[in-house]
């Protein structure tokens, strides 16, 4: 052991170079690459020092990638490429960019010697990196600026640090979810989405469902623990919506996304699982909303022709709507020893709530194999507990694995929430008046605290579950739109849905599970398509039921039941860096 540490701290390579016509005393020591200014009267000046972990590249003689690649070959150049830090804006985020610069030697046995030294360097204190990725561009995402991010900024990154990409642009809903599940993916080191929420959504449930496929797990059973993925999820923000990169990075931003990616950076991220009865809805990482958000974005589906502006429109008119909805939530609660809503930390790079819980979360984890490729399918014991009942009217009720932040709101629902701490926060806005709830909503674009409301509460929770209270029934709402329908839709939906619960009791994989999906979309359509969440004074009967919300999807059922999956897959990411130390 001593050995190694000795042979880490020793120098494996130091002499003088040249950057323009300043000289520099240059060594490889351990885990950076530093070089000093060195004056005329050979006094050190200022020096520059990088982590090996964040070299992007080295190459011979001068060479450019951005804005164009250029190359001026010499006997006596090398150009080092690295991770440089800067911020934008008031972002709590720190902003990378592709730092670059040009060394000249006093020889060429001398250029060789350090480029040899620094590519091995490279290879021994960077294992993580990804060799080859699988790339899905939406083009139709946001500013339809998908294929133009990736091949301007993102392919001549990749082709520098020698990452081989196989690229598949979509051309239909859940292309790439399908192509995850059915394809072979060996020899891939991680799927990168180019796209937004929902083009991570696709990637999220292909990579889930593809693990639990081959690790023989029930998807739809709640009560068993999910085999951890393996395959690494990378996000390029293309989308019009990026919620899980700002969240996971700090700043929604191509380039330093990509540079991510090629350190092999890995965030653990919780994922929670959407159930109704014994069937698997969705996954969601970022937020699942009954009332006002449900209530939104069932509106703005109505007015997909105003574009990215429904979403403002849809909000204003919900809101002066002022509705109130009756139902019961039940939640486990999470230990409040570990960390709390409410305790004003942040989720931040290195995060030691994180950290600390990975044993917690995987106790029967043999320390000396990978966490990601072992096999831990077992029956998890995270639903035992005394369940806690609240019943009345809501706003809205929320739920989130992360802080759910964005540009908009660069604090999020939940300020404090983890990134993978095996905890979900469940916040609940009850009945109160349109000023004070929009005395709540206002707060999120602001540092003041939006649970410091004599309305609101928030949980730390591991699960949660959300039915109606007795009188309310949940298809009544919808006996018109279904009849409406039948023309459209043979199979009754109660008789659909017992069949995919069979089906699913029978068949174990995840292509099974999307066998009669299309089915099940297209009566969620005919049932939903008619109903106005808007009321105004030609309303007669407001909707006494909301729709949930799950990560910018509709759901087809009002009563689930939602629990966390700690850790359950990592993305090519290490959680959002400390600005102030940029």
């Amino acid at each position: 052991m001593i050995g190694k540490e000795m042979e880490i701290d020793s120098v494996k390579v130091e002499s003088s170079l040249w950057i323009g016509n300043k000289r520099y005393k240059a060594s490889l020591r351990g885990w950076y690459f530093s070089w000093t200014e060195v004056d005329k009267r050979n006094r050190e000046k200022k020096t520059v020092s990088v982590p090996v972990s964040e070299v992007i590249g080295v190459k011979e003689g001068r060479v450019e990638i951005q804005p164009r690649k250029k190359l001026e070959d010499s006997d006596l150049d090398f150009t080092l490429f690295y991770v440089k830090r800067s911020r934008r804006g008031n972002t709590r985020g720190t902003l990378w960019s592709l730092g670059r610069t040009q060394f000249c030697c006093p020889s060429r046995d001398v250029r060789d010697q350090w480029i040899t030294q620094l590519r091995t360097a490279l290879q021994t204190h960077s294992p993580s990196r990804p060799h080859r990725l699988l790339v899905f561009i939406n083009p139709f995402g946001g500013k339809k600026r998908g294929k133009q991010i990736y091949h301007s900024l993102v392919s001549p990154l990749f082709e520098l640090a020698g990452i081989s990409c196989h690229v598949v642009v979509t051309e239909r809903a859940n292309q790439a979810r399908d192509y995850i599940l059915k394809k072979d993916l060996t020899g891939f080191d991680g799927v990168v989405c180019v796209g937004g929420d929902g083009m991570f959504s696709e990637l999220l449930h292909g990579v889930i469902g593809r693990t639990q496929q081959e690790a023989g797990v029930s998807e739809h059973d709640p009560t068993v623990m999910l085999q951890p993925c393996d395959l690494r999820i990378g996000i390029i923000p293309a989308g019009s919506t990026d919620c899980v990169c700002f969240a996971s990075v700090g700043v929604n931003d191509p380039v330093t996304s990509a540079l991510h990616i090629i350190i092999g950076d890995s965030q653990p991220l919780d994922v929670c699982s959407v159930h109704h009865k014994s069937t698997l809805m969705k996954y969601s990482v970022s937020m699942v909303g009954y009332g006002f958000y449900g209530d939104v974005l069932a509106e703005s589906e109505r007015h997909r022709w105003m574009g990215p502006l429904r979403y403002d429109y849809s909000g204003c008119m919900v809101y002066l709507c002022n509705r109130n909805y009756a139902g019961v939530v039940q939640y486990l609660p999470a230990d409040s020893h570990v960390s709390s809503p409410r305790d004003n930390t942040r989720c931040l790079a290195g995060c030691r709530v994180c950290s600390e819980s990975k044993e917690r979360l995987f106790p029967h984890f043999d320390s000396s194999s990978s966490l990601y490729s072992a096999n831990l399918s077992q029956v998890s014991s995270e639903l035992e507990g005394e369940w806690v009942t609240i019943e009345g009217k809501f706003k809205c009720v929320s739920l989130t694995c992360m802080s759910s932040s964005c540009p908009r709101s660069p604090s999020g629902l939940s300020p404090s929430a983890h990134l993978a701490d095996g905890t979900v926060d469940l916040i609940l806005v009850r009945e109160t008046n349109p000023l004070g709830f929009l005395t709540y909503l206002h707060r999120h674009t602001t540092t003041q605290d939006q649970f410091d409301l004599p309305f609101v509460e928030v949980h730390r929770v591991k699960a949660v579950r959300f039915f109606l209270p007795p009188g309310e029934e949940e298809e009544e709402e919808y006996e018109e739109e279904i009849q409406s329908s039948s023309e459209r839709v043979s199979e009754d939906p109660d008789k659909l849905h017992n069949g995919d619960i069979a089906n699913a009791q029978s068949k174990t994989t995840s292509q099974h599970c999307l066998a009669g999906q299309k089915e099940r979309d297209t009566v969620k359509s005919a049932r939903r398509k008619k109903r106005s969440f808007v009321c105004g004074p030609c309303c007669t009967k407001p909707p006494s039921v909301s729709v949930w919300n799950c990560d910018g999807e509709i759901l087809p059922h009002t009563e689930i039941l939602c629990r966390v999956h700690g850790q359950l897959v990592r993305l090519f990411a290490r959680g959002i860096e400390d600005s102030t130390g940029a």
